[in-house]
């Protein structure tokens, strides 16, 4: 990808959205991820999980984190003038992810403003919200994300 495919600061607004998934979450990622970062019951083995109230084997919330960020690679961020993070606002699990869902959902900008302190980039306010296939909602999240300006002196947003 040349710089001139990539989207920067200057191509957002609010109100524009990206789709996300779908992705399957299959039994063998949930254990898999469980054994190396969160290594609970609940995440390891099917009748553990049955017995909590997930209801099932369930990803960890940080799986579905991690499931969340690859989905917004694949949709935009990968094709953005991305300068990293600040950090997250929030993130709230609404739902059990149990292995063999399958996600989906949607990334919409939120605000998009100038940095006072670094006029070459942009910040861009995102949420994300994630469904399973029943059109639950499992994840729902809001960050800040620094975005390079293609034109710094005449950005606007």
């Amino acid at each position: 990808m040349t710089q001139s495919d990539l989207m920067y600061f200057d191509d957002l607004e609010p109100g524009q959205s990206f789709p996300l998934g779908p992705k399957q979450v299959s039994r063998d990622e949930v254990i898999e991820f469980a054994a190396e970062f969160d290594a609970q019951p609940m995440h390891l083995d099917e009748e553990a999980g049955k017995a909590s109230i997930l209801g099932g084997l369930a990803a960890s919330g940080w799986h579905t984190c991690a499931l969340m960020m690859r989905m917004i690679i694949d949709s935009f961020l990968d094709r953005m003038a991305s300068e990293g993070g600040p950090g997250v606002d929030f993130v709230s699990w609404k739902r059990p992810v149990l292995a063999d869902d399958t996600l989906s959902g949607q990334t919409t900008i939120l605000e998009a403003r100038r940095s006072q302190s670094r006029p070459l980039i942009g910040i861009v306010r995102f949420r994300v919200e994630l469904f399973n296939q029943r059109g639950e909602l499992v994840l729902e999240s809001e960050y800040p994300s620094m975005i390079r300006a293609r034109n710094p002196a005449g950005a606007t947003a």
